[in-house]
């Protein structure tokens, strides 16, 4: 949790930097459960049941879409790629699926490094 709660909260629309892998599909898996969840309350209030969709996930979608795409976009940053990558659809799975750049690139430190030296300081 302490992953989607570290992009929605800490870098709701931070464009700049790098995502790891970790970070970016934690927020995607997070963000699949509350969806799912929300649904589940409409169907057990009944409410809304004449429409096929949920308000209440329109509404949590509109909300965590700046934060959606900032952290895809780092997620590019950290495969060395632009953010733009994210608008080509096979391609960017597969860079959402590749491992991080080692080092430090044009868009920052590799977040692994940083994970890597908060866990031994721990």
């Amino acid at each position: 949790m302490e992953w989607y709660l570290k992009v929605v909260r800490d870098n709701y629309a931070n464009f700049n930097g790098r995502a790891s892998r970790q970070e970016y599909w934690m927020f995607v898996l997070f963000n699949f459960i509350i969806i799912i969840a929300l649904g589940f309350i409409k169907g057990l209030l009944g409410i809304f049941e004449y429409t096929d969709e949920s308000i209440l996930a329109t509404i949590y979608q509109l909300g965590v879409a700046i934060p959606s795409i900032a952290v895809g976009v780092r997620r590019m940053h950290d495969t060395g790629k632009s953010g733009w990558f994210l608008l080509i659809p096979i391609y960017n799975l597969i860079l959402l699926c590749t491992d991080s750049n080692p080092g430090e690139d044009t868009y920052g430190p590799s977040p692994k490094a940083s994970t890597v030296l908060e866990e031994k300081t721990v």
